[in-house]
């Protein structure tokens, strides 16, 4: 199965500075970045594997992974943390 990679570096590889620069910064962006990677992974990998997961589960997590990507953006954008 061909599985689109959601990280922050694909997402927006325009703030790839600002993205280092906060993950260093800020210990609110980089828990929220790392719980964004973490989910962005298990969901890749079930995705990737066609694993059996229940279909409200698998858009729970891809509910949260946008809840988190918006978060982070809005950061991003801030340029703060």
């Amino acid at each position: 199965m061909n599985v689109d990679h959601h990280d922050l570096h694909h997402e927006f590889p325009e703030h790839a500075a600002a993205i280092h620069s906060l993950k260093m910064g800020s210990k609110h962006f980089a828990r929220l970045f790392e719980e964004y990677h973490a989910l962005t992974s298990e969901v890749e990998a079930l995705e990737d594997k066609n694993s059996p997961v229940a279909d409200a589960a698998l858009e729970d997590m891809k509910k949260l992974r946008l809840k988190l990507k918006d978060e982070l953006y809005a950061m991003l954008q801030a340029g703060k943390a």
